[in-house]
């Protein structure tokens, strides 16, 4: 055999290999659109080809997931820019705060009005008068018991027999005008009508306590108020009006309830 002819069959042999494997990779890459498995062993074998499509997932279903995916990615992340802001709620603590203040301010103006004598005993009026014992200074009523014996007279009966000179001496140096008498153990002490003058200038310390109440009251509305301001947009508007709007109202109250009181003791000096 010549070698021109030689050549020429090989030739014709590589041309059908090469038409021959087109072929099958043409049908093999149609098979693995259905399938994630792509060799050319499974190409070659032909039993492969009769494998049921369902099998396994496609190259274009993982294409498509990859896709997917990055959409996914793509809208988290608008999602958490546009995402709604979380509000701080001030308003419990806001209120429970002011709600002490002011309170805090009609327990001290009455102490103060305690302090007052009027015409009538009671059992209160020497309750701030400090007593110096041993070196160590102490309110009366933590070395006594003071009880009214009449709309007129105070019965002293100290815990101590021994500490009844110093509480003697605490009560006359005391600007109740007081003088006590020994009865024993004990010390009475008999309530003097006030004279006018002495009506008047008491009062005048009940408006001056009541004003200074009202002061401490309303210093206590307007920190409330500058907490809401400070507050800005992390506190919703509607919230902050309704919020405002509580807080008068609790002013108010406390306001009127120092008020009564003032009003009340004042009566009590006047009439006797």
């Amino acid at each position: 055999m010549s070698l021109n002819l030689i050549r020429a069959i090989s030739s014709r042999n590589s041309f059908l290999f090469f038409l021959r494997s087109c072929t099958s990779f043409t049908e093999a890459r149609s098979f693995t659109t259905t399938t994630t498995l792509f060799s050319p062993h499974l190409l070659s074998n032909p039993v492969s080809q009769k494998l049921p499509s369902a099998t396994l997932p496609s190259f274009d279903f993982l294409k498509e997931s990859r896709r997917g995916f990055a959409k996914g990615k793509n809208k988290s992340k608008d999602d958490s820019a546009g995402g709604t802001v979380e509000f701080l709620d001030i308003g419990p603590t806001v209120k429970a705060t002011t709600n002490s203040q002011m309170d805090a301010a009609i327990v001290a103006l009455s102490r103060e009005l305690q302090k007052l004598r009027t015409g009538r005993a009671s059992a209160g009026m020497l309750d701030h008068i400090i007593v110096e014992t041993d070196g160590v200074k102490l309110p009366l009523n933590r070395l006594a018991v003071v009880s009214v014996m009449d709309a007129k007279t105070l019965s002293v009966n100290p815990y101590d027999p021994n500490t009844l000179k110093q509480l003697e001496n605490s009560i006359v140096s005391s600007p109740l005008g007081l003088n006590p008498q020994r009865d024993g153990d004990r010390l009475i002490a008999v309530i003097p009508p006030l004279t006018k003058e002495h009506t008047q200038a008491m009062c005048k310390v009940v408006a001056k306590s009541c004003e200074d109440c009202r002061q401490s009251i309303r210093r206590a509305r307007q920190k409330a108020m500058d907490t809401v301001k400070k507050a800005g947009s992390s506190f919703p508007k509607d919230e902050a009006k309704k919020l405002e709007k509580e807080i008068e109202e609790m002013t108010k109250k406390f306001v009127k309830s120092a008020e009564d009181m003032c009003n009340k003791k004042e009566k009590e000096i006047k009439t006797g």
